[in-house]
């Protein structure tokens, strides 16, 4: 060894996730780099060395598919975790008595299957008297608002269209205060833009979560604006954060494809849209960088928006729909692909993720370009021969299996027996041949990446239904998923993923081998410690 490490991790079962060699007992970092990888006893010395006492070591968790300043922020709003419409009304009644006379009472994480409803307009008026109440789903994809929030929207006597969403009426014309899919950003005229300030405060709270429960990097699946932007300035508050000593985990970022505009490039460079001064999937370091620009195709099951080529179990009259026009949304994507972004789309029925994979085909025949390795996020309900097409496309499946097992229950009722075999595939994916990552899509589900795994080895329903079981893999396998699976879906597996000389030193300690205990108790391992940079950012050893 050239020089003397920073640091040495000794006495360790350590989980490489390299084939090449599974396992070793030491790690040694220099740098912020892993620097040796040792079998048994390491024959160096180091400046600093911590025996881990037999604890297991891994690469840091990567969770493919985050809404990081959305989870910080709930945090900050009352908690609509409740299994009744009446336990809502008693915290939104609480919140709105410590809320002055026209300020926000904003809640999140209510779900209609537990409350058995979305929450009433008129009851809103009363418990909240004025004050502007905005209450949301927790699949993110609907939100209840009250009378004074659809007075100032100017919608609160009509419901007008919405192009890719839906303002829902009641059965005389009159708005509930239920707002879907892109309906919902009529908001922003009201809450956006967040301030620099709050959003890097929201930044810093996710991320100290993150690191207690063992993630060292996440992907931001969406800034900038659309249905999940915050911001149009939104990467400034990530510089912000980085630039305070705030931003604890390393982040990589997907643009709203809203974002993109026309650039008066010279023809032949193949920029027809793109951000300013032609920044694109890349820009930036090992601590935040861009990553696809993302597309919003559909919406979710539970909201039963979600685009399917045939109709929902028991609904012969509902589809779901589309958010975008498919002409536009196609061009835009070949565009977008040729300006050398990487493509994220959001596509959950399988009417959507046809869309999705005839646009990536149109992209690649028009401007051939080797490993895009564009993605589809969600991948919910996939037919055989989907699965078939993203593999040999070299389409990137991000399903989020924790969100999907989480409500599972009620999304598999929603496709009816036959479909619920396609539901958040992981077993299919692999034995065709395609990288499977891990991801949680906090905020609508926890973000901890051990519950994330045990979801993806037992696939069992809230109620401890089997959850379409075909599809499980191994606690081995949904390990890997969440380490090089993930950096693979970030084209990042040069650099992290794996415990291997030259890699980035982030690194999660374990109090027992997820590989090697009952599947049953994966969820309740403990995170011993949190290493990013070679430096030990949470610990309770």
């Amino acid at each position: 060894m050239p020089y003397k490490p920073d640091l040495l991790l000794v006495n360790a079962n350590v989980l490489t996730m390299d084939p090449a060699r599974p396992r070793a007992n030491a790690v040694a970092i220099a740098g912020g780099r892993i620097i040796g990888v040792y079998p048994g006893k390491p024959d160096t010395s180091a400046r600093e060395v911590i025996d881990l006492n037999g604890a297991t070591l891994i690469p840091g968790f990567h969770d493919a598919h985050n809404h990081m300043i959305g989870f910080g922020l709930t945090l900050t709003e009352t908690d609509l975790h409740v299994t009744s419409l009446d336990e809502l009304y008693a915290r939104v009644t609480q919140r709105a008595r410590a809320t002055r006379p026209g300020d926000w009472v904003v809640g999140s994480g209510y779900d209609v299957n537990k409350t058995g409803g979305h929450p009433d307009r008129d009851v809103l008026d009363r418990i909240a008297p004025n004050r502007r109440v905005w209450l949301k789903h927790t699949s993110g994809h609907a939100c209840v608002v009250n009378t004074m929030v659809l007075s100032d929207l100017g919608i609160d006597v009509s419901a007008p269209p919405v192009n890719g969403g839906r303002v829902i009426a009641d059965t005389s014309g009159r708005p509930t205060g239920l707002l879907e899919e892109r309906a919902q950003e009529l908001l922003g005229e009201l809450t956006r833009p967040y301030p620099v300030t709050v959003l890097t405060a929201a930044i810093a709270s996710a991320g100290e979560r993150y690191l207690r429960q063992g993630t060292t990097s996440v992907t931001e699946a969406g800034i900038g604006d659309g249905q999940v932007g915050h911001s149009p300035v939104e990467l400034a508050a990530y510089q912000a954060a980085r630039d305070q000593g705030r931003l604890p985990v390393r982040v990589e970022l997907m643009v709203a494809a809203e974002g993109l505009h026309e650039l008066a490039a010279h023809p032949g460079d193949g920029l027809e849209i793109g951000l300013d001064l032609g920044i694109r999937t890349g820009f930036g370091d090992d601590w935040l960088r861009l990553g696809p620009v993302k597309f919003f195709i559909d919406g979710s099951l539970i909201g039963g928006t979600a685009a399917m080529s045939a109709p929902y179990a028991g609904d012969s009259g509902t589809n779901g729909y589309l958010q975008a026009d498919v002409g536009e949304l196609a061009a835009t994507i070949v565009a977008a692909h040729r300006a050398g972004w990487r493509i994220a789309t959001r596509a959950v029925g399988d009417r959507a993720i046809d869309v999705a994979l005839d646009a990536f085909t149109a992209a690649a025949r028009a401007h051939p370009r080797p490993d895009a390795r564009h993605r589809i996020e969600l991948f919910a309900v996939a037919r055989p021969d989907q699965v078939r097409r993203a593999a040999g496309g070299g389409v990137i499946a991000v399903p989020q299996g924790r969100s999907g097992i989480e409500l599972g229950d009620w999304i598999a009722a929603a496709v009816g027996p036959r479909r619920a075999q396609w539901l958040y595939r992981q077993r299919s994916l692999l034995d065709a041949g395609m990288v499977l990552p891990g991801s949680s899509e906090c905020s609508t589900a926890s973000g901890a990446p051990l519950p994330g795994i045990h979801e993806m080895v037992n696939r069992r329903t809230a109620s401890g239904a089997p959850f379409n079981p075909a599809e499980a893999v191994t606690a081995e396998e949904a390990l890997r998923a969440y380490t090089y699976g993930s950096a693979y879906a970030s084209k990042q597996e040069h650099v992290k993923g794996s415990i291997e000389p030259g890699k980035l030193a982030d690194l999660t300690v374990l109090s027992e081998d997820p590989t090697a205990v009952s599947p049953h108790r994966i969820a309740g391992l403990e995170v011993l410690a949190t290493i990013i940079d070679g430096q030990v950012r949470y610990a309770v050893m």
